[in-house]
């Protein structure tokens, strides 16, 4: 396929446009400045240069695909102005890209994250919140996931809080940072909350066999950890930086402190069950290993 592919040079992006075109993909990827053109071009990705919010660069680059992968948002969680931009600017390009595959059958593969279920981990089947800071994007994506009636392969692939590689990123990542800062490698509450993880390069494969093969309208998991205490993260990211590991409060976690808090777990036996997917690369812990002072 030409897979038309958005947010193609960050963590997650920059993976998935690696595993396309080694799988025998050719990848058309949106680039909004001349730094993200020189890496995508690097990659072997031809560029199509504009900004998410510019529809109808991205109804451009949809007449000029196969099929899409949407990954693209904005960076900033801590700001709550700045993140409900982002969401509103998400929604808008999902929607455009939608509606321009409606009837041809092409597939779109989106990002979301798991769900949180209490007392247990969360499964493909549950559904996303629709409520709350984030809750715009949940009802992005369920938008998108309808539009299967309407001959769009549409499908989402589900992001654990922490996606990982060479000991950076997510929320173990935010840890590793904040211990820098404080020269202390904390956790919030007794740490036995645990969080799933996904190591890049495996989440890459998980975009990539929605794209070929997933029915209309359905959701994965791409987790490889169902969850590590958040005890054990910050226990390793202490030892690799040389710091104390000590309990902290949520407060110095900053609008995350009660993310961070949360027992979140979640499953994926029935992505491996269906789509055959099988996470070959280093887990959270053994990755951590690579954090850097």
């Amino acid at each position: 396929m030409h897979v038309f592919v958005t947010g193609g040079t960050g963590t997650i992006g920059s993976a998935v446009v690696a595993e396309l075109l080694g799988d025998g993909h050719t990848v058309l990827a949106l680039a909004r400045s001349d730094a993200s053109e020189q890496t995508l071009k690097e990659a072997g990705a031809e560029v199509l240069r504009g900004e998410l919010a510019d529809l109808d660069v991205l109804r451009a680059g949809v007449a000029q695909s196969d099929g899409v992968i949407s990954l693209a948002f904005g960076r900033d969680y801590s700001n709550p102005d700045v993140l409900a931009a982002a969401i509103a600017e998400e929604s808008a390009a999902m929607a455009t890209l939608g509606e321009e595959l409606t009837s041809s059958d092409r597939p779109i593969v989106t990002v979301s994250g798991t769900p949180w279920v209490p007392g247990r981990a969360s499964t493909e089947a549950d559904p996303l919140p629709t409520d709350g800071p984030v809750g715009g994007r949940g009802r992005s994506v369920n938008a998108l996931l309808e539009l299967a009636s309407r001959g769009v392969r549409a499908t989402a692939v589900r992001m654990p809080r922490t996606v990982h590689n060479e000991g950076k990123g997510g929320f173990a990542g935010l840890l590793a940072d904040q211990a820098r800062r404080t020269g202390v490698a904390g956790y919030p509450g007794d740490g036995t909350q645990r969080w799933p993880a996904v190591h890049a390069l495996d989440a890459a494969v998980l975009f990539r066999l929605a794209l070929e093969s997933a029915p209309a309208g359905t959701s994965w998991h791409a987790v490889a950890d169902e969850g590590d205490a958040v005890r054990d993260i910050a226990t390793v990211i202490g030892r690799r930086l040389g710091l104390p590991v000590e309990a902290v409060s949520e407060g110095a976690f900053g609008p995350f402190g009660p993310i961070f808090a949360m027992d979140q777990p979640a499953s994926s036996a029935h992505t491996r069950d269906v789509l055959g997917w099988q996470p070959a690369h280093p887990s959270l812990l053994e990755d951590l290993e690579n954090v850097q002072p």
